[in-house]
């Protein structure tokens, strides 16, 4: 027993002497709001879909190599279902660079493939925290809310989702007989 405790001891004080190695996630603020500011004015849904395609440049541009290789192994694992693989990776990744929200981000959408939601919810609080456009964090955070059956809360979280980019996937969940369907809206 006291062997363990000794361990887990170690794992968090190399966990945190990591984190101090990792240097601060690049900085892409003006890049995101910009992209949004394209999607928001798109006159369709595919050209919105293209501009989306760049958003996701900015949120996996890792702080160092190091985090690049374990998020592109994470992600990897995620496209060939290895959830927990991914999982392993994503925690690597957090322990590493725990103010990347995109760790945060990824963990979270693996644990809400596993249908895990009250384990993806905190992450993706996180993920938001550390990057409040993060558009897909947002609506990975209706979508687990909904998950969770906590349908007001997945209204709103959408609705902030969508005045960031209206032509989110996600919006028909908020259509006549969606889902999240807004209260008296109904026939």
């Amino acid at each position: 027993m006291k062997q363990i405790a000794v361990a887990s001891i170690l794992l968090i004080v190399s966990s945190a002497a990591n984190a101090q190695d990792c240097p601060a996630a690049p900085d892409h603020t003006d890049g995101i709001s910009g992209v949004l500011a394209q999607i928001q004015q798109a006159d369709t849904e595919q050209a919105a879909r293209a501009l989306s395609s760049q958003l996701w440049e900015f949120w996996a541009d890792a702080p160092d190599q190091s985090a690049q290789t374990v998020l592109d192994r994470g992600m990897s694992r995620l496209r060939a279902s290895d959830l927990s693989g991914a999982i392993e990776d994503f925690n690597k990744l957090i322990a590493y660079c725990p103010s990347y929200a995109e760790g945060y981000n990824q963990r979270a959408f693996a644990n809400y493939l596993r249908h895990d939601f009250k384990a993806a919810l905190p992450d993706l609080d996180k993920a938001i925290e550390l990057s409040p456009n993060h558009v897909a964090a947002i609506s990975g955070r209706a979508l687990t809310l909904l998950g969770l059956r906590r349908i007001e809360e997945a209204r709103e979280a959408l609705n902030e989702a969508l005045e960031l980019n209206p032509w989110l996937s996600e919006r028909h969940l908020l259509a006549t007989g969606g889902p999240l369907e807004p209260p008296g809206q109904d026939i």
